[in-house]
This record gives C-alpha cells, sequence and structure tokens, in this order.
C-alpha cells in the first residue's frame, strides 16, 4: 500500500515492531490476549555501521488474574547500553488492567491500565577522552582527567495511564486502537545537581484486520508517538496468509512494509506457529545520517509465546430413578 509521512523533529527510544512489544506500549495491553500466560521478548540492534551499536533488549510476561479472567498484569523489563560511556537504562514496569464491555456480546469493549516503573540509568566515565589527557604532542590516557563526576547513576520512579478499545466483529474483522500518558509525574533524571524532567510521553495507536480472500487478511498500523520536542510517526500495513487452521493446528505468515517520519523504511516478516510467533525486521535509513549509515539502520527480533491452560469441562451426572 502508498504511504504517507508526517513531518516530525526525531523521536524517543522505539520499537520497529511496535505491536509485538504490547506492554511497552499500553498497559492497557496487559492481560488481553487469548490465553492464559504471555511471554514476549524483543532485541534492537541500531547504528552499528555508526558508531558502537545501541542495543535493547525488552522481556515481558502477562496473564490473566485466574477467576477474575477481566483483570490482567503484566512484568516487563526494559535494557537499553548506547554510545562509547556506555550510557545505560534499565527499567522495571508493572501494569495493570481491566477489562470493559460495552455491550453485552463484548463486540466492544475497553480496558483501562495503570503503569508503575522504576528507571535506573548510570554511565561508564572511564571510557570519556578529556581535553586534560593530551599532553601537547598525543593523548596519553594515564593522564588524570580533572573530573570530579558527583554521580554516575540516578534511580527514579514513574507512574503511566492507558487505555485499549476494541471492536471484534469476527475473526477476520477487527480493530485496537489505544492511547497511554508514561512519566506523568515527570521524575527528576539529572545526573549532576541539575533538575532535569524526564518529559511525559504519549503513545496513540491503531491496528486492524481485514479480510481479503479465504486465507489472506490485511493488517494496517500506526503509532504516533510525542514526548518533548521529539515526535514519531510510523504507520504501514502486514499482509496475512494462513497457511493451516483446523483441528488443532494452525501456521500464519506476516510480510510487511511500515515507514517512519523522516528518518527510515523498514520490512518486517514473521509467523505464527501454534502459540507462538516469530518476527524479524530491518530499517533502511534515509535521514540526514545517509553519509555515515549508508542506509543502514536497524535490526529487530521479536518472539512470543502463550500457555494456553487444559481447562477441563465440567460434567454433571444425572442418575436416574429406578422406576424410570
Amino acid at each position: 500500500m502508498f504511504l504517507v509521512g508526517q513531518h516530525g523533529f526525531g523521536q524517543d527510544i522505539h520499537w520497529s515492531q511496535f505491536n509485538d512489544n504490547p506492554i511497552f506500549q499500553n498497559p492497557g495491553n496487559a492481560g488481553h490476549f487469548n490465553g492464559d500466560i504471555r511471554f514476549v521478548g524483543n532485541f534492537r540492534d541500531q547504528w552499528r555501521s555508526v558508531t558502537v551499536p545501541f542495543s535493547t533488549l525488552s522481556t515481558s510476561v502477562d496473564a490473566n488474574f485466574g477467576r477474575y479472567e477481566n483483570f490482567g498484569g503484566g512484568l516487563l523489563i526494559f535494557h537499553d547500553v548506547v554510545g562509547d560511556g556506555q550510557f545505560r537504562t534499565v527499567e522495571v514496569q508493572g501494569n495493570l488492567s481491566c477489562l470493559i464491555k460495552l455491550t453485552a456480546d463484548s463486540t466492544h469493549s475497553i480496558r483501562p491500565g495503570i503503569n508503575l516503573g522504576m528507571n535506573h540509568r548510570q554511565f561508564n566515565s572511564d571510557q570519556f577522552y578529556f581535553d586534560s589527557q593530551f599532553d601537547g604532542v598525543q593523548f596519553n590516557p594515564s593522564l588524570p582527567t580533572n573530573e570530579v563526576f558527583a554521580a554516575d547513576q540516578r534511580t527514579n520512579m514513574s507512574v503511566g495511564l492507558g487505555a485499549v478499545y476494541e471492536y471484534f466483529r469476527d475473526p477476520h474483522f477487527k480493530f485496537q486502537g489505544g492511547i497511554s500518558v508514561f512519566n506523568l509525574n515527570t521524575p527528576d533524571q539529572g545526573f549532576f545537581g541539575t533538575s532535569i524532567r524526564r518529559d511525559i510521553r504519549f503513545n496513540i495507536f491503531g491496528k486492524g484486520l481485514v479480510g481479503l480472500i479465504p486465507d489472506w487478511d490485511l493488517v494496517p498500523e500506526l503509532q504516533l508517538g510525542f514526548q518533548g520536542i521529539y515526535r514519531e510517526i510510523v504507520l504501514g500495513s502486514r499482509v496475512k496468509y494462513t497457511l493451516t487452521d483446523r483441528l488443532g493446528v494452525y501456521r500464519a505468515l506476516y510480510a510487511g512494509l511500515f515507514y517512519r517520519n523522516r528518518d527510515a523504511a523498514y520490512l518486517s516478516v514473521g509467523m505464527d506457529y501454534q502459540n507462538w510467533f516469530a518476527g524479524i525486521s530491518y530499517d533502511l535509513n534515509f535521514s540526514k545520517l545517509v553519509p555515515a549509515s549508508n542506509m543502514r539502520g536497524g535490526f529487530e527480533i521479536a518472539v512470543r509465546y502463550i500457555i494456553n491452560r487444559f481447562k477441563p469441562k465440567t460434567i454433571v451426572h444425572r442418575i436416574c430413578p429406578d422406576y424410570i
């Protein structure tokens, strides 16, 4: 499909396969799936052709709360390392959500959620070079840096809210959309005494599934991200082809093309295999960084596994009286 981009000024930490990291996207997604327990893993490697690669790893687990199946919860751990100074971010997030059925047949529903997170950041100053280590002829790493760092790490807490709306007509026609707001308390992330507030991050997403012909579905997707002066707009679509879905055997293939405003276009492919999903994507960079990147952006992997507990049917035995 043809894609149209909007103007933007940059982006925060992001995922190309944004709908395959559901809790990071919106706390309302916690426990929102067909199954009992869901495990999700994401890995991104970016700018390897430019500098020390930016490596990002995210893992999460979420579930429905047993007999309280309208409630869901999840835990996400996020780890990111960038640059020569190994600027490291570790974030742990807890998420709770509640399903509210807007119609008796569950055609329309909404799932609000809350996010509580702990963010830890640190850097390694031993990896930096300073002017005072130049002896007049060459760089000498044994010379003192003459730099005094009051702190090289910082930990703070964050709060977020979100909600996801879903319209489900049948397995081949449905829509999900949501909005979330993170860092509502604008935590202080300054290292050296100066207060530097972490900007509120807004996220809006939408995705659908439309049946085309038997075994073929179109999966359009959109995500908007806003944080301070940064803007990110991603839109595109995947095509789904169901290989088989009968007698407890399920296989499906995905292929898609996406565009991220003023930054990159990327291809993605994936496969459903029973309760497993695996997807890969690769960004082709065309921003002002092209002279250094040679159009090479980021490589990303997403993996998902869903556990379905066996639920035996309750059988009521009726004993007929002797006189019948």
